[in-house]
């Protein structure tokens, strides 16, 4: 009897010791994904909380929960830093297309230029003065934007007038008749033109709208608005474009500003919400957009 007591008690403490020593392993990989997401400046990991204890679990919500803070504070720096370095660029790029292009085209409407070898070079300098200016306007609409005018705003009928302003796309609207949004309604429908610009622009036919409410906010404010996905079934956006595509003036279109996305996010950050690019998109989309509410 006693041999047989002993055997077993051997082998319920072989089965704990690999039992801890495998939560051991589960716990250590998990420190690797956050360190490998951290360092890529990932801040968007989620990792799940089945198989921890209770403590355990804690922690693991309090560091996703931290990621996104980390990805708010981070979209939020880039968006100042590049908002000084316009504004720097702005006053010294006029400062210096300003006297060109006025003499430039003083000289031009001299009689005794016109008609003249000169002429040809003094308007492509005239010209090129002007294209710069035209590029610093690119630059002002970051950093001059009106300051928004907050009210409550019906999601529903917003979403129900914005086919009308790309009506060659199919919209697919998920949102409950009595949403309510806070934010400005001109500068809200600028965002939507730019991303649905781009949609198009990336060839796609389709763009769904769909709110996302979180759990423990919906019984206290059930007309709360929480989050949006913005989707679209346009090109897939490769990795590498992905960590630039909010960078002003960063554009992959022959054609293309840079500017859209860039100040679709400043006009967001404005009102207190966040914009960002959806790790993994929708399902039946290749590209994610979400707007979340940033003072929940």
């Amino acid at each position: 009897m006693i041999p047989t007591i002993a055997a077993v008690i051997a082998l319920i403490a072989i089965v704990a010791v690999a039992a801890v020593y495998r939560h051991q392993c589960l716990l250590r990989d998990r420190a690797r994904l956050m360190h490998d997401a951290i360092r890529h400046r990932d801040f968007s990991f989620r990792l799940p909380t089945k198989g921890l204890l209770f403590g355990e679990r804690a922690l693991q919500e309090s560091l996703n929960d931290m990621g996104q803070e980390i990805q708010k504070l981070v979209a939020q720096g880039e968006v100042e830093s590049w908002q000084r370095l316009t504004r720097v660029l702005t006053h010294e790029i006029m400062n210096a297309t300003t006297p060109i292009r006025s003499i430039s085209q003083a000289y031009l409407a001299r009689s005794d230029i016109k008609g003249s070898p000169y002429e040809e070079g003094i308007r492509a300098i005239r010209d090129t003065s002007m294209g710069l200016a035209a590029f610093v306007d690119s630059y002002r609409k970051l950093t001059q934007l009106q300051e928004p005018v907050l009210k409550d705003i019906g999601l529903l009928a917003f979403c129900h007038t914005l086919p009308a302003l790309c009506p060659q796309i199919r919209w697919n609207i998920e949102v409950p008749a009595d949403l309510i949004i806070h934010a400005d309604e001109n500068l809200l429908r600028q965002v939507f033109i730019n991303m649905a610009k781009n949609a198009a622009e990336a060839s796609a036919r389709t763009i769904g709208i769909r709110h996302v409410a979180r759990t423990q906010n919906a019984k206290q404010h059930p007309s709360a608005f929480c989050k949006l996905q913005v989707s679209n079934d346009g090109h897939v956006i490769p990795d590498d474009v992905a960590r630039e595509i909010f960078i002003p003036f960063f554009t992959t279109k022959p054609q293309g500003s840079g500017i859209g996305l860039s100040l679709s996010r400043q006009i967001l950050m404005m009102q207190k919400f966040t914009l960002s690019l959806r790790e993994r998109p929708i399902s039946g989309y290749n590209v994610t957009f979400e707007i979340e509410d940033n003072r929940l």
